[in-house]
């Protein structure tokens, strides 16, 4: 994770005269991802999970996408390059 937080920012720094922007999106733990599977498919653990996350919920994969939408397709992030986005029910905000 921290090494793909470094190239984000280092990429970002090196590719900005050229006018590409890199950014990068951190999400939390993703309903229906394959990697995830076996914790989500359980009831009780994907409860257990969600409320951990302020919002109460586990990510959806929509979630990530419209964030990944908005940096690739919006003029509004034009401005935005070098960041990590954190794509997690505010997660990070309470592990801090």
């Amino acid at each position: 994770k921290g090494a793909v937080e470094g190239i984000t920012r280092n990429l970002a720094a090196d590719l900005s005269s050229s006018g590409v922007r890199v950014n990068c999106i951190a999400p939390s733990l993703t309903a229906n991802a394959a990697i995830t599977a076996s914790l989500t498919a359980n009831e009780k653990i994907a409860a257990s999970i969600a409320a951990a996350h302020p919002l109460g919920r586990l990510g959806a994969p929509e979630d990530s996408a419209a964030l990944a939408a908005f940096l690739l397709s919006s003029d509004d992030s034009s401005w935005i390059t070098g960041q990590v986005f954190a794509c997690d029910g505010g997660r990070s905000s309470i592990l801090r």
